[in-house]
């Protein structure tokens, strides 16, 4: 359900109203430069409500992330760039969000790659790209199990979101070892697959918290890989999408929808941070969703499908 769209038309565009700040060359990585952030939490983070936007932010450099400082509650997920290429955030303007008194999680895809990231051709050429991912046609699955998918894009993106003092990165398409076509992957299986996901995401953890410990890592869905072993010791919380309401308004009530959530109360259960959001547009279902998340003692947030705005938080 991942909902990323330029806010502006091109590149061009982008360098010139978004503003810029650019990663290394791709295959070339280098250490992130040093960033005042607080020290580690002990224990996971306390939040109640949290805020979620991919697209849609202001265009003006230095101020396009004063409106997510400025919404209510303790954690905020935003992509790692301005405009979803290279226009990246920096870390004066991440740092305002985190001065509001927010964890600022930098949001970017661990199995796919849309075609307007500025690794695609880079990781095209290294003969990485799969199948195209349904109604996405500027997205594919990827290779993630590789060491250049590792090389050309994680490190960076790791590394960029630890140079603009991220508090932690939320990982989206860990789904994609269900996704893959096993016709395109010779001898992977679902099992080998789903195994090698789990290694990446712990790759991921290791290397941010030896950079910077405390750092937090959250993959977002597919949350039954918790089976597998290193996966619940190297993340520290879940986003998870539509576990009341399907996109848009629509009851969660198919048979994965209960599997799902029992999968998310283990991981709650062992002292994990749930950021949980749900698409949603009925004011009883909305209220619905957030009475959930209180029971739950889930942080949650209900917004529009393509997170391009701001909604308000659950009521208390």
């Amino acid at each position: 359900m991942r909902r990323i769209l330029l806010s502006c038309t091109a590149t061009a565009l982008a360098l010139s109203a978004c503003g810029s700040n650019p990663p290394p060359a791709a295959g070339e990585p280098s250490a992130p430069a040093p960033v005042t952030v607080s020290p580690p939490m002990a224990g996971p983070p306390v939040v109640r409500d949290w805020v979620y936007q991919l697209s849609g932010y202001a265009d003006n450099a230095g101020s396009g992330l004063d409106a997510i400082a400025a919404a209510p509650g303790q954690a905020a997920v935003f992509d790692l760039a301005r405009d979803g290429s290279d226009g990246y955030w920096t870390a004066a303007e991440v740092g305002t969000v985190r001065g509001s008194g927010k964890l600022a999680l930098s949001y970017y895809t661990i199995g796919s790659i849309e075609n307007y990231r500025p690794e695609a051709g880079a990781v095209g050429d290294a003969g990485l790209l799969l199948n195209q991912w349904g109604d996405w046609p500027d997205e594919h699955f990827v290779k993630y199990w590789t060491e250049d998918w590792w090389t050309l894009a994680m490190k960076p993106r790791v590394d960029q979101a630890l140079a603009a003092g991220f508090d932690g990165a939320y990982l989206d398409v860990p789904n994609a070892y269900e996704e893959i076509d096993l016709a395109l992957v010779p001898g992977e299986t679902r099992e080998t697959l789903a195994r090698e996901m789990v290694d990446l995401i712990v790759r991921v953890s290791e290397y941010a918290k030896s950079v910077r410990p405390g750092f937090l890592i959250l993959p977002q869905n597919s949350p039954e890989l918790q089976e597998l072993p290193g996966y619940t010791d190297a993340v520290d919380g879940l986003g998870v999408e539509e576990l009341y309401y399907l996109a848009t308004d629509e009851p969660c009530a198919e048979g994965f929808c209960a599997e799902n959530l029992a999968a998310v109360r283990r991981l709650h259960d062992a002292g994990k941070l749930i950021l949980a959001v749900d698409y949603a547009d009925d004011p009883a279902k909305i209220a619905d969703a957030c009475g959930g998340y209180r029971e739950e003692g889930f942080a949650g947030y209900v917004g529009g499908v393509d997170l391009d705005d701001i909604r308000a938080a659950c009521p208390a």
